[in-house]
């Protein structure tokens, strides 16, 4: 169980139920059915629009024959991964030092900063001015750019 949690960390319980029910060829509705469970909660869950609570998980790994803990297991590392999210979307680079042009592809208010640093860090130091390389060593440190770039050195050699 360890190692699949660690894959799907992150991940909203209700991806995992789904893919879980399909493999199994069960149907939502009548599984929750046959948990004493209304349809349209499992639909929530299974779509993400609603968590996962602790006596729902019980009654689905226990049909299910799952490990007891591992949906809310799910459910809290889904819960960080948001919380984190929230906590990180008001932090960015001074938007003034970067082109909107670097980011052609994109609208810049729409980019998570920390979840695709590597992608940043690679296009700025790829296409950037100094004052933008500048930015964006102030903005993740240099260890984590020069890490990075590190990175993509290594893979561009080994292949």
């Amino acid at each position: 169980m360890q190692e699949d949690i660690s894959i799907l960390k992150g991940l909203h319980p209700g991806i995992v139920l789904e893919r879980e029910l399909k493999k199994r060829k069960l149907a939502k509705g009548s599984f929750a059915l046959s948990i004493n469970e209304f349809p349209q909660t499992l639909g929530a869950i299974a779509k993400g629009k609603r968590n996962m609570n602790t006596a729902l998980a019980l009654k689905i790994e226990h049909a299910l024959g799952i490990e007891e803990g591992y949906f809310m297991i799910l459910q809290v590392f889904y819960e960080i991964k948001e919380e984190k999210r929230k906590q990180y979307s008001n932090q960015h680079p001074d938007l003034s030092k970067l082109r909107a042009i670097l980011f052609w592809d994109t609208k810049m208010e729409k980019i998570d900063w920390q979840q695709q640093k590597r992608a940043v860090i690679q296009r700025v130091f790829e296409r950037g001015n100094d004052q933008e390389k500048e930015e964006v060593n102030r903005f993740y440190g240099k260890a984590a750019v020069n890490q990075v770039l590190k990175n993509k050195t290594q893979k561009k050699d080994a292949s």
